[in-house]
C-alpha cells in the first residue's frame, strides 16, 4: 500500500486539514489503514501526527467524515504546546496506531482510569524527523500510562523499523542502552508540558515506570479490539466519533461514494506563528 497526504488550507490556521490518501483515494487513518503492517513479526503502522520539535497541537480528528488531521483548538483558538527548558516543542515523532481505540466506557484494572477515547498514542523515537501524515512502520518497545484529567493516556514508545538503530532494539530496556537519558526525558515532558498554560502537573500510572514491549503488545490488542467493537457499531457509547470508512466493506459505516466527497487538495503555503509560541518556559523542581 502506497500511502500520500492531501494538504487543504495553510498550516497554522482553522482551515488546515490532512487526509491520508491510500494509493490516491482518501481513507481515514482512523479505521482504513490497518493496523498490523506485518502481523507475524509485530511490525505497525503508524500514522504521524505531530513531527519531533515542532509546537503545533495536530491530532486525527474523530468528529469530521474520513479523520483528517487537523490542529486542535481551545475556545476557538488554535492550541501549541510551550517549550519547556530544555526540551523544544514535542520531543519525539508523535502519532497514533490506527484502528485502535482508548475505550472511555471501560475502566483499565492496573490504572484504574477510562480510556481517552482516542486512538492509541504512539512516540517514536528514531532519528528521522518525520511529517504530518507520514504512515510509518514501527518496531514497539514499551508503554507509559499517562493520566491525564481522569483518563488513561498510553504512550506507546517505538522506532521505525529503517532507523539504523533498529535492528538492536527489541525491548525497553534497549531505550536506556542507544538512547540513554530519554524515558527520563519522556516522563519529565509530560509531567510538566502543561504547567505554562496554568494546569497542574501530569501523573503517571506506575510511578511513571515505562511497561516492557510484551505489556505494550498486550494493550495495543486491547485497544484494537475495543476499536472493533466501535467499528462494528457495537460499543456502549461511539462517542460521536465519525465511522466513515471507504475500504472495510463488512462494516455498517462502509461508504463507497464517502472518498469522493473530501475536497480537492490546496495547499497554502504556512502561516505565520505568533513569536511567542518559540518563548523557553523554565520550571522549577522539572529536573
Amino acid at each position: 500500500m502506497v500511502y500520500s497526504t492531501r494538504q487543504v488550507g495553510a498550516k497554522n490556521t482553522l482551515d488546515y486539514k490532512v487526509y491520508i490518501e491510500e494509493d490516491g483515494k482518501p481513507v481515514s487513518p482512523f479505521h482504513d489503514i490497518p493496523l498490523y503492517a506485518d502481523k507475524e513479526n509485530n511490525i505497525f503502522n503508524m500514522v504521524v501526527e505531530i513531527p519531533r520539535w515542532t509546537n503545533a497541537k495536530l491530532e486525527i480528528t474523530k468528529e469530521q467524515p474520513l479523520n483528517p488531521i487537523i490542529q486542535d483548538t481551545k475556545k476557538g483558538k488554535l492550541r501549541f504546546v510551550r517549550n519547556c527548558f530544555p526540551h523544544h516543542g514535542y520531543i519525539h515523532n508523535y502519532g497514533a496506531f490506527p484502528q485502535t481505540w482508548e475505550d472511555p466506557n471501560e475502566t483499565h484494572p492496573e490504572t484504574k482510569a477510562v480510556g481517552d477515547n482516542d486512538p492509541i498514542d504512539v512516540l517514536e523515537i528514531g532519528e528521522s524527523i518525520a511529517y504530518t501524515g507520514q504512515v510509518k512502520q514501527v518496531k514497539v518497545l514499551g508503554v507509559m500510562a499517562l493520566l491525564d484529567e481522569g483518563e488513561t493516556d498510553w504512550k506507546v514508545i517505538a522506532i521505525d523499523v529503517n532507523d539504523p538503530l533498529a535492528p538492536k532494539m527489541n525491548d525497553i530496556e534497549d531505550v536506556e542502552k542507544y538512547f540513554p537519558g530519554l524515558l527520563r526525558a519522556t516522563n519529565e515532558w509530560f509531567r510538566i508540558y502543561k504547567i505554562p498554560d496554568g494546569k497542574p502537573e501530569n501523573q503517571f500510572a506506575f510511578s511513571g515506570e515505562a511497561k516492557n514491549k510484551k505489556y505494550a503488545l498486550d494493550i495495543i490488542r486491547e485497544t484494537n479490539d475495543a476499536w472493533k467493537q466501535l467499528i462494528a457499531g457495537k460499543a456502549v457509547d461511539s462517542k460521536g466519533i465519525a465511522l466513515a470508512n471507504s475500504t472495510l466493506k463488512d462494516t455498517p459505516t462502509y461508504s463507497a461514494a464517502i472518498a469522493s466527497e473530501i475536497p480537492e487538495a490546496s495547499p497554502k503555503a504556512d502561516a505565520p506563528i505568533d513569536k511567542s509560541i518559540d518563548k523557553w518556559f523554565f520550571i522549577s523542581g522539572s529536573a
